[in-house]
């Protein structure tokens, strides 16, 4: 546990005018009692983690794609649709880094660092 959860943990126990020891057994055991719901919530966080991941490593790959396009426009060649395509990719770019900072804000309670 970060710096930050132990302070969120400790301020809902304080909240909850419970000590953190009895404000930990009450969320377990609240975890423990509807298991499907707690395995939900950790697998969308995990395949929501899953994906992010795979995006970044697809805008990897577009990078080595403008890569070839800028080589063969430094050979003369002509790519009609390129403005476009940036764009697309800009934007693409852009919801990914949304999609990550609305995920870290979730997750450190509401506030993206």
């Amino acid at each position: 546990m970060n710096d930050a959860e132990f302070k969120r943990f400790t301020e809902a126990a304080a909240q909850c005018q419970m000590t953190n020891a009895a404000f930990l057994a009450y969320a377990v055991d609240k975890a423990a009692r509807d298991l499907t719901r707690t395995a939900a919530e950790i697998a969308t966080e995990r395949e929501v983690l899953d994906e992010l991941f795979a995006a970044r490593r697809h805008l990897g790959r577009i990078h080595g794609l403008f890569n070839q396009v800028a080589k063969a426009l430094n050979s003369g060649a002509d790519a009609p649709h390129l403005n476009a395509t940036a764009q697309a990719v800009l934007n693409a770019a852009r919801r990914m880094e949304n999609a990550t900072d609305a995920l870290l804000a979730h997750r450190d309670g509401g506030t993206a660092s």
